[in-house]
């Protein structure tokens, strides 16, 4: 029974010591989704009192929705992982009680056997009547081992009750956590049921107007054109192949080095993204095909630094209209493109490292949001691939 208990109390330890790191693992999650979850809000806010575009604040809410779903999943996990961590405290409760039970049953009995010969004298008569020194030995050992066996026993039941306490407290502040995570998973699914009755009136709001928001489609479907013609004079340019020119030889070291972290890049600046790259149908319109994105769009904090996402060499500041400031960063054969900032703290020839800031987000018509793009050469490709 007491090695059944060691096993069990270590199991149990092991068993907490990775639920403690699923739990850590989770409430980071949970915390970057509340994070995301926040900076939409705010958006969808600002949206409101500065644009009149339902479609961007569909393409928020329906970002918002996606995260809720996710943060009710974590919290779904984060209560299942700790019914299980329950259900074996429970467990160990019980096998360290019948283990007290029966140590104090142990201990009453050598208690009542101490007690019928408490008296010293009646020690010492006994060993003295003895027949010979052999008995009297015996005798003495036997007095001697019941009183070692009643403080060895007495200290067993207080290592018993000791760990059953501790075993209880661990229980009881388990399920104190678990009563906080039931209330915060029924909250999260109350915002949930209201984030999607406010979808379905954005989505009533578009059907009633098909014509005024076609027009806004294709005003952004221009800027996006505009924007890509000019990411491409610069990439020509960088190059050196334009008009006849000589094409400039490619620091293929920097380039190498770029493309062996792909999938390991930092971000430019953590947000949740709200636009993906490529061609995608209207969420409402589902014939109409929404203008082709070269990147991808990260909704951000007012303010938030944006940082470049490798070492590299500044080539062109520009400003585009839809864009504000866009800087666009030569590495080896490839480029990143950052747009929608103010506040530019680099020029064109400047050499930045992994992780500088080169501005912060601008905010533009109620959207803070930064336009990013990766290209390897002259081919626009998705940044979430090579992102981490």
């Amino acid at each position: 029974m007491k090695r059944l208990i060691l096993v069990l109390l270590a199991l149990a330890s092991l068993y907490c010591q990775q639920g403690y790191c699923q739990t850590a693992a989770q409430k980071n999650r949970k915390a970057r989704l509340e994070k995301e979850i926040a900076i939409l809000d705010k958006q969808l806010s600002e949206n409101r009192k500065k644009s009149s575009s339902a479609l961007s604040s569909l393409k928020l809410t329906r970002r918002k929705i996606a995260s809720r779903k996710q943060l009710v999943a974590e919290n779904d996990r984060q209560i299942k992982a700790l019914d299980e961590r329950i259900s074996m405290a429970e467990d160990t409760i019980s096998m360290l009680q019948a283990r007290l039970d029966t140590l104090s049953a142990g201990y009453s009995r050598l208690v009542r056997t101490a007690y019928r010969s408490r008296d010293t004298r009646l020690w010492y008569m006994y060993i003295l009547a003895s027949a010979d020194l052999g008995q009297g030995l015996r005798r003495y050992g036997y007095l001697h081992s019941l009183s070692v066996q009643m403080r060895t026993q007495a200290s067993r039941v207080k290592e018993a009750q000791a760990l059953l306490i501790q075993q209880k407290e661990e229980a009881e502040k388990m399920r104190s956590e678990l009563g906080v995570l039931r209330k915060t998973r029924i909250t999260e699914l109350d915002r949930l049921n209201k984030e999607e009755g406010e979808s379905a009136l954005l989505v009533a709001r578009l059907q009633k107007d098909k014509s005024l928001y076609q027009k806004q489609i294709e005003s952004k479907r221009k800027e996006m054109k505009a924007l890509e013609r000019e990411m491409r004079r610069m990439v020509e340019k960088a190059a050196g192949s334009a008009a006849g020119k000589k094409k400039k030889p490619v620091d293929t070291k920097l380039d190498a080095e770029f493309a062996s972290n792909m999938g390991k890049l930092p971000w430019p600046a953590e947000g949740p993204v709200v636009d993906s790259f490529g061609e995608h149908y209207h969420p409402v319109y589902k014939n109409v095909k929404m203008p082709f994105n070269n990147g991808i769009n990260i909704a951000l904090s007012p303010d938030t630094a944006v940082k470049s996402v490798f070492d590299g060499q500044v080539c062109q500041v520009i400003v585009m209209p839809g864009y504000n400031q866009c800087v666009l960063v030569q590495h080896g054969g490839y480029f990143t493109f950052y747009c929608k900032l103010s506040g530019v703290s680099v020029k064109a020839g400047d050499k930045v490292k992994t992780g500088q800031v080169i501005g912060k987000v601008d905010t533009i018509a109620g959207e803070t949001q930064l336009h990013f793009e990766l290209w390897e050469d002259r081919t626009p490709r998705d940044p979430e691939g090579w992102l981490r």
